[in-house]
């Protein structure tokens, strides 16, 4: 379809919904795989009707970080861009020609404008510029939630490339839980130098909980040296707060 092979990764469950939309967004890429962990409404069916390349497959115990590289292992060795989504988010039409314009074979990764939430009237909320759009070799993800990429190849990783007319839009179900991730939360290490953007992350989660629980993440907080590197991972999380 063009000059470098972009397949597009995702995990899911139970997110028949918004399979057909999803698939319509991601038809530019020339292969789609999924990871199913357990779906019970015919998710992997329909994906699969659609196209997809589809794994059934459980993760125990459950992490997000486990779900997403296990989803990259599916990526065929000679993909050149890995494009990692998730079912309720959209891209815009054009976007893998802009991708292409973007990337350079020496990249490591790609930054795109991301809409997280948009206002009852339809117009933007929350935008920042997210970078899960990556080279196939040297990465994996981090963290049982709010996960991130991790340069783990040798040397350092290439440049990021800014890709001005990728745009993807996040039209999430208000009607899921996202009770799993406090414990996930919980269980998430505070060592000093740890990321900033976990402990934001934990503070987000505990505001539809107990301001006691805030207190608490901040007492822990307050015993690490936090870091601050101007990483994407950092901005973006303080973007979104």
């Amino acid at each position: 379809m063009g000059t470098y092979k972009v397949c597009v990764y995702a995990i899911c469950k139970n997110e028949e919904k918004f399979a057909d939309r999803w698939m319509d967004s991601m038809g530019e890429a020339d292969l789609v795989v999924v990871l199913d962990t357990g779906s019970e409404d015919g998710t992997a069916e329909r994906l699969r009707a659609r196209g997809a390349q589809v794994t059934v497959e459980q993760i125990l115990p459950w992490r997000f970080d486990a779900a997403r590289n296990r989803s990259l292992e599916l990526v065929p060795e000679d993909v050149d861009l890995c494009v990692c989504t998730d079912l309720d988010e959209v891209f815009r039409p054009g976007w893998r020609e802009a991708l292409e314009q973007a990337w350079r074979p020496d990249c490591g990764r790609v930054s795109y404008r991301y809409t997280w939430s948009f206002q009852p009237d339809g117009s933007e909320g929350v935008v920042f510029w997210s970078d899960k759009i990556h080279a196939r070799r040297g990465y994996r993800w981090v963290h049982p939630v709010h996960e991130v990429l991790q340069w783990v190849g040798e040397g350092a990783p290439g440049p990021t490339a800014a890709a001005e007319g990728v745009q993807l839009d996040h039209h999430p179900d208000p009607e899921k839980s996202r009770g799993q991730y406090l414990p996930l939360l919980d269980h998430t290490d505070l060592p000093a130098k740890f990321s900033l953007r976990i402990i934001l992350c934990v503070d987000t989660v505990y505001l539809y909980g107990s301001f006691l629980r805030i207190i608490e993440s901040r007492n822990q907080a307050d015993q690490c040296t936090l870091t601050t590197s101007g990483s994407s991972d950092d901005s973006d999380r303080l973007a979104f707060l």
